[in-house]
This record gives structure tokens, C-alpha cells and sequence, in this order.
């Protein structure tokens, strides 16, 4: 194309030495502030404005260039139409009477994002204006995994947070399930891919001992607005599961014959002690028969001797 940039040069010379200058009668009026999505169709809006006493204008020249870009990327020259692939006038059936000159890209991409110069000179007066166009891209949600992927509770681990696809540079945030934020003690790693998008990697280290049951992570734009989020468990570590589920199972082979065992040792103690008790009623019972008789048979010799002592 560096055809087209000496063609353009050539006209901005031939433009300038006839002396055309600014003047009062024509004016570009465009939205100078754009946002353009990647990937999507942009549309840089301009018109020529004139004044009353300029009847019928007549466009000679138009130039659409953008800074950094040797190339102009769209040029119209007495009838003539020169443009880069992927842009092109906003309408279709655009001729030099009409006075709408916006711009439009096809596919927006991240080398896209820049200052434009739109230039007119029509037959009565000549103009041009600055735009600028801000690309975006909206991230995609992020993705945690852990590292390693089984958590041990006897060990640091770390939690890498994923996220890419966006543009500008944007930043990863991370939450407990207190909604406190953790990100002071996580490392951010930016990478910006051919395409001009950006990946972004956040890693947080979970401290053994010191840890929640929840992180959140949390992806926000070059202007600090919320995107995406997903959130990782904690879940329960291989080992702590077996030492749970062995335990329990453990516990429950020990307690049942515990519990047989003790059930018995008890009920023989409650029978041996009541055992105990009637064998001792009984023995007290005994004796107070033997006591009772003896006592019968002192009191029947004692009679006998007091017949036998009578006269």
C-alpha cells in the first residue's frame, strides 16, 4: 500500500498549496468519543455541516487516517474510492453528495483502538476533526483449580485464578466467604496475546491451618467495573475424609460389643447384687427363727424347773 500513501501525501500537497484553508461555510461535525466491542462492527459518526449561504455542496475529498498508521485507511478523490479492507463508508451507496462521511469498521479489533482524522473539502470549504475510538473486550469468567489438585491439610496449597479474552488490562479479585477481600495476598500475572487481548492469571496461597471453606474470584475491567465470578469449596482433604470415615467405622465396631459387653456386665452385677440381698434377707430370716426357737426352748426349760421346785 505504499502507493496509497503517496497518492494521499500527493493530494495533501496539491491540497495545501492551492491554498485551501478552513473557513466558516463547511463543518465536520462528529462524535468524537466512541466505544468500540471487539469483534463487533464500530461506527465512527461524522457529517459535513454548511451554512446557509452555501447551497448544494459538493464533496471533493474525503480522508479517513488513524495515528500510527502510515496508510490513510479510507480515501475518496473526485470520484474515486480507495479504502483498506474492513472499512468503508457507513452507507453502502455513498456518492460525493452526500454529506453523511461516517466511518465504518467491519470488525473491530484491539489495533483499532486510536485517534482518527476525518478530512472534507468540498467546493465550498474544507474541514477536519479529530476521534478517537476506545476498544473493549469483556472478559471471560474466570476458572479456579488448585494446585495440587487434591488439598492437603498438612501442607500449603494454591488456588490459580484464570481469566482472559479482555481488553484493556483488567484485574483478578479475590474473596473469602466473609466477602473479605484477599487480594493483597495473591500474585497477578498479566500477558497481552497476538491479538491484543489480554490473559490474566491471579495465584492465592492457602496457608495450612489458616484457611476458609470458600474463595471467590472475581474479574473487573480497566474501569474497575464487576464482570464474571466463580467460586472454589474447600472440600474436605483425602486424608481427612479417611480418617473420618475410618474413624467411624472404626468407632462403630468398637462401641457396639462395648456396648453388649457392658449391657451384660451390668445386668450381672444388678443379678448378683440382688442375689446378694436375698441370700443376706434370707440368712437374717435364719437366724431370727434359730433366735425365736432357742428362746422357746430356754423359756419351756425354765417352766419345767419351776414345776419341778414346787412342793
Amino acid at each position: 500500500m505504499a502507493s496509497s500513501g503517496i497518492f494521499f501525501f500527493t493530494l495533501i500537497a496539491v491540497w495545501v498549496a492551492a491554498g485551501n484553508a478552513k473557513n466558516p461555510f463547511v463543518k465536520v461535525e462528529c462524535n468524537t468519543e466512541n466505544i468500540g466491542e471487539h469483534g463487533h462492527q464500530s461506527l465512527l459518526e461524522c457529517a459535513v455541516k454548511t451554512t446557509k449561504e452555501v447551497v448544494g455542496a459538493v464533496i471533493r475529498v474525503v480522508t479517513w487516517t488513524k495515528e500510527g498508521v502510515d496508510d490513510p485507511l479510507l480515501v475518496f478523490n473526485r470520484g474515486e474510492l480507495r479504502r483498506e479492507p474492513g472499512y468503508r463508508f457507513a452507507e453502502p451507496s455513498w456518492d460525493e453528495n452526500n454529506m453523511n462521511i461516517s466511518l465504518l469498521i467491519a470488525r473491530t479489533a484491539v489495533a483499532d483502538d486510536g485517534d482518527y482524522t476525518c478530512m472534507v473539502i468540498t467546493d465550498s470549504g474544507d474541514d477536519n476533526i479529530l476521534i478517537r475510538l476506545k476498544v473493549k473486550a469483556t472478559y471471560r469468567d474466570p476458572t479456579i483449580r488448585s494446585i495440587p489438585e487434591k488439598i492437603s491439610e498438612d501442607a500449603d496449597n494454591d488456588l490459580i485464578c484464570n481469566a482472559d479474552g479482555g481488553y484493556p488490562k483488567g484485574q483478578l479479585r479475590w474473596f473469602d466467604e466473609n466477602n473479605v477481600e484477599w487480594t493483597r495476598s495473591a500474585e497477578m500475572d498479566v500477558r497481552q496475546t497476538d491479538n491484543g487481548l489480554f490473559q490474566l492469571s491471579s495465584k492465592l496461597t492457602l496457608l495450612k491451618g489458616s484457611r476458609f471453606s470458600k474463595y471467590t474470584c472475581v474479574v473487573f475491567n480497566a474501569t474497575g467495573g464487576k464482570g464474571g465470578s466463580t467460586t472454589f469449596e474447600i472440600p474436605p482433604t483425602s486424608r481427612g475424609q479417611g480418617q473420618d470415615i475410618e474413624g467411624t467405622g472404626l468407632s462403630s465396631k468398637i462401641a457396639a460389643p462395648v456396648i453388649v459387653i457392658g449391657s451384660l456386665i451390668v445386668g450381672l452385677l444388678l443379678a448378683l447384687l440382688i442375689y446378694r440381698r436375698r441370700s443376706q434377707s434370707d440368712q437374717q430370716r435364719g437366724r431370727a427363727v434359730e433366735f425365736d426357737a432357742e428362746k422357746g426352748r430356754l423359756q419351756n426349760m425354765e417352766s419345767e424347773q419351776c414345776e419341778d421346785s414346787q412342793p
